[in-house]
């Protein structure tokens, strides 16, 4: 039986990616999401590329930043996976190699019981370029999921994960059902439900 489900946030609950949207304000979006492509894709380090597009950023308001963090589309059937995951007794966690002032918004709205993110540094209301947190490396999200495991006393085949991009192979290494949502062509080869439409209520008839 399922104990714990863990989602990935941009383009997994949240339908984009939120450093696209700040880029776009700086009118560099095109630049950043070439990066981000290379990274989820497997084909650039995760950390090396999380510098990169952070440090494009610098000088954007920190204001701007909130704002475009608490008006994101997010995915079609979040909001009644999350609900339906949780009535069937699940904890539900969000790993987001993106930032808190997005996932910590969604809290709320998409009901997941707890957010690990990365945060970006502002100084004097404008972001500095730099960036700290709990999700900043390939290998975050699988280290991040061993210890909740450990935590609450639940094992790899009590445990769905879903994700999009190349950072969600290391949670995929330690989870009994392996969700790949409009995935990237490297993580579908380590999934064992495959969904191609933007739904994730397709979970919910798959597990």
């Amino acid at each position: 039986m399922l104990k714990l489900a863990v989602f990935d946030f941009d383009s997994t609950l949240m339908d984009g990616e939120t450093i696209d949207f700040f880029a776009n304000e700086l009118g560099i979006g095109e630049a950043v999401a070439k990066i981000t492509e290379e990274a989820m894709s497997g084909r650039l380090d995760f950390f090396e590329s999380l510098q990169q597009r952070v440090g494009l950023l610098k000088g954007l308001d920190f204001s701007v930043v909130e704002k475009i963090s608490q008006n994101l589309p997010y995915m079609p059937g979040a909001v009644e996976t999350i609900a339906e995951l949780k009535r069937r007794g699940l904890t539900v966690v969000c790993f987001s190699g993106g930032f808190r002032t997005a996932t910590g918004h969604a809290k709320s709205i998409l009901g997941y019981d707890a957010d690990f993110s990365n945060v970006l540094h502002e100084k004097d209301g404008v972001l500095t370029g730099l960036v700290g947190g709990d999700m900043m490396f390939s290998h975050s999200k699988g280290d991040m999921l061993e210890r909740l495991q450990n935590i609450l006393g639940v094992t790899e085949q009590e445990t769905l994960v879903c994700g999009d991009g190349a950072n969600d192979l290391s949670m995929f290494a330690h989870a009994g059902i392996r969700v790949a949502f409009c995935a990237r062509e490297i993580l579908e080869k380590e999934a064992n439900i495959i969904i191609k439409e933007k739904d994730l209520t397709q979970i919910l008839e798959k597990i």
